[in-house]
């Protein structure tokens, strides 16, 4: 079955009784039992609803997985992962440029409880996991494409020598999607996703989803899911499943504008840097065409007046990118990296990483493309 079919039909079977098309919203707390002990798979929608249960399968089925759960954010399904895969004394080792959220979680709540993180650039440098991986490193968290830098990880590689250690390997996917890159066939062990953005696509909805197909790892996760219960509610994992039908379409619209979009921009003289995958300009250009269908809907450029005023100019007399925190969704949103997605990172690490004052993040939405060029035109004339 091919992608966009499984979008639009996969995780759900028609209710025989009604021939519902969609899944319903099961707006409810409990389900009631007919007889005590009774074993039944729905009993308190913390630990399970069908429409959640629904969603859960479709975006496993998108990640050709077995397992999917979903959590009410996609930092609760980040904390989820880290979870049921560490415990004190254990070690973490995280890609350096990863989002300002994953950073501030693993920094200020996983570093505290005992958990040693370690950041290392596994972008240009996936090598130094041979020599970095110790007796107690349990989990190797990745981004690919990173935020907001957009550097690639080799999948392939780093999963073959973590899996020669016996190291679990989990990927924040959310940047692609299931519709540019599937981690699972590189042999990545967790696939996670704010679904947030491009999944729902329509900026209404907080939500994380994990996938998995080892039946353990889905196990701990489901423990962790049900125990701590940061689980999204029916209604939103409704919203969820209505946005993905449109995914496919919704995906390659976003990467047609994008690349045009980076392509306008690589020769405007207010810019001093592009940076896309789809570019070949981009050092890893052969990579993403290797190991993604799409280079993604995201364009982050740097200004030549590289100050932190120079970027609000741009992004406060933009009209039709919204400025705020959030990518992914149908209409176009600039972020300021260093104060907004990545405001919670030192400002030493930023400037290490290469997180600059005139940088901006730009998701580009699915207006008519003509529009969106027009638009950073004018603000940044």
């Amino acid at each position: 079955m091919k992608f966009a079919t499984r979008a639009i039909h996969a995780g759900y079977e028609r209710d025989p009784a009604t021939h519902a098309v969609m899944p319903p919203v099961y707006q409810t707390s409990i389900f009631s039992y007919d007889r005590l002990g009774d074993e039944q798979p729905y009993s308190y929608s913390r630990s399970a609803n069908p429409t959640r249960a629904a969603l859960e399968a479709n975006v496993a089925a998108l990640e050709g997985m077995q397992y999917g759960l979903a959590f009410g954010s996609g930092m609760a399904a980040i904390d989820a992962v880290l979870r049921a895969t560490l415990a004190a004394g254990d070690e973490v080792i995280a890609v350096a440029d990863c989002y300002g959220g994953a950073y501030r979680l693993l920094t200020r709540i996983h570093a505290p409880a005992g958990v040693t993180v370690t950041f290392l650039d596994l972008t240009t440098r996936p090598e130094q996991l041979e020599d970095a991986i110790g007796e107690r490193t349990r989990l190797v968290w990745l981004e690919s494409p990173t935020n907001p830098l957009l550097k690639l990880v080799d999948l392939p590689r780093v999963a073959a020598i973590c899996r020669a250690r016996g190291v679990t390997t989990a990927i924040d996917n959310t940047f692609a999607s299931p519709y540019l890159q599937n981690p699972r066939e590189s042999g990545i062990d967790i696939v996670m996703h704010s679904a947030t953005k491009y999944l729902a696509g329509h900026s209404d909805v907080i939500m994380g989803v994990v996938c998995t197909d080892n039946e353990q790892l889905a196990a701990r996760l489901k423990l962790v899911q049900n125990s701590a219960g940061a689980v999204p509610g029916p209604q939103d994992c409704f919203l969820t499943l209505r946005g993905i039908k449109t995914l496919a379409l919704r995906m390659q619209r976003h990467c047609d504008n994008a690349l045009a979009v980076a392509g306008f921009l690589a020769t405007h003289p207010a810019i001093d840097k592009v940076i896309y995958p789809g570019l070949p300009t981009h050092p890893q250009h052969e990579l993403a065409c290797r190991q993604m269908r799409g280079f993604g809907g995201v364009v982050t450029i740097c200004l030549k007046d590289d100050t932190r005023e120079a970027a609000a100019r741009v992004a406060e007399r933009l009209q039709w990118f919204a400025l705020g925190e959030s990518l992914g969704g149908v209409e176009s949103i600039v972020n300021h990296s260093a104060t907004m997605s990545h405001g919670s990172m030192p400002a030493e690490v930023k400037k290490a990483l290469g997180i600059r004052e005139g940088m901006l993040r730009l998701s580009v939405g699915i207006e008519d493309v003509d529009d969106l060029l027009a638009d950073l035109e004018q603000a940044l004339t």
